[in-house]
């Protein structure tokens, strides 16, 4: 398993690799949010939009959170 990255400032992340990394991350979990985006009416704002997903996949969200590591 990688190393998680450093904590960094909220501006100092870029929107879109976040999004990649987080598709990367559900990707191994089996798990796909198909609205997964960068919110582009605010792009100052660097806001990542999951969407809306079906009730099934929330719980396996849940479930692959509460089996993996804490964020740092």
């Amino acid at each position: 398993m990688a190393t998680p990255p450093a904590p960094q400032d909220a501006f100092d992340i870029d929107a879109f690799d976040a999004v990649e990394s987080l598709r990367a991350a559900l990707d191994q979990a089996g798990i796909v949010l198909p609205s997964l985006r960068v919110e582009p009416a605010t792009p100052a704002l660097r806001l990542v939009d999951l969407g809306r997903v079906r009730a099934d996949v929330a719980m396996r969200l849940a479930h692959a959170l509460h089996r993996g590591e804490p964020a740092v």
